[in-house]
């Protein structure tokens, strides 16, 4: 049998080559550039379903829910390009409800919304809420939880979706929490909140981008 040529050699060395090169995905570097459309400007926020919270499979409802925030273009990763200055949970005949009876709960804000990434081809943008401080009460029991939670947003619809990971919202304050609400517990949040330029139907957007 004929041992292959040099030049077959270097042919075959040069197509591993090419796929190699081929199979390898590009890395995209992280946006460092955020444009708020309009920019600064204020919006009101109304969920758009249900806003669902748990503590130790411990679950309950809020059918209405308000906030007030303000958007502005930043630079950096993360970035900061919200600022919620209040935030409502229930309404007049609204509460929030559980099976333990109605909760009533009390944001400390402001909460700050953060931009970690933008995908240009969905318009999404992925971050989390922060500065997260809450005081819940339902009966006798009263606790707090402080932390983060990971949200999106998206452009086309104008909606800031929320939905925290476990450990991001930890009870760091429990009074007559029992084992249901312990210190160290996590609370689960999910909520879809529609957001338009204050007193208008205008949809803001977010875009991330590099310099």
């Amino acid at each position: 049998m004929k041992k292959p040529t040099g030049k077959l050699a270097v042919t075959a060395g040069a197509v591993t080559s090419a796929l190699v090169l081929t199979a390898a995905p590009a890395s995209a570097a992280p946006s460092t550039v955020w444009t708020v459309g309009p920019s600064p400007v204020g919006v009101s926020l109304s969920n758009g379903a249900n806003i669902v919270m748990s503590v130790n499979g411990i679950a309950w409802t809020c059918t209405k829910s308000t906030a007030t925030a303000a958007l502005r273009s930043a630079t950096g990763n993360p970035a900061t390009v919200g600022t919620v200055g209040s935030l409502a949970f229930a309404a007049a005949g609204a509460p929030c409800s559980s099976v333990l009876g109605n909760i009533t709960l009390v944001p400390a804000t402001p909460w700050t919304f953060v931009a970690q990434d933008h995908t240009a081809a969905t318009g999404v943008t992925k971050g989390y809420l922060g500065d997260v401080d809450m005081k819940l009460t339902v009966g006798a029991t009263v606790f707090r939880v402080r932390g983060k939670a990971s949200a999106t947003y998206t452009n086309a619809a104008g909606k800031l979706s929320v939905d925290s990971f476990a450990g991001e919202l930890p009870i760091v304050e429990s009074l007559n929490g029992g084992s249901a609400f312990p210190v160290g517990a996590g609370l689960l949040l999910k909520a879809d909140y529609l957001v338009k330029k204050t007193g208008t139907t205008v949809v803001p957007t977010i875009v991330g981008s590099q310099p």
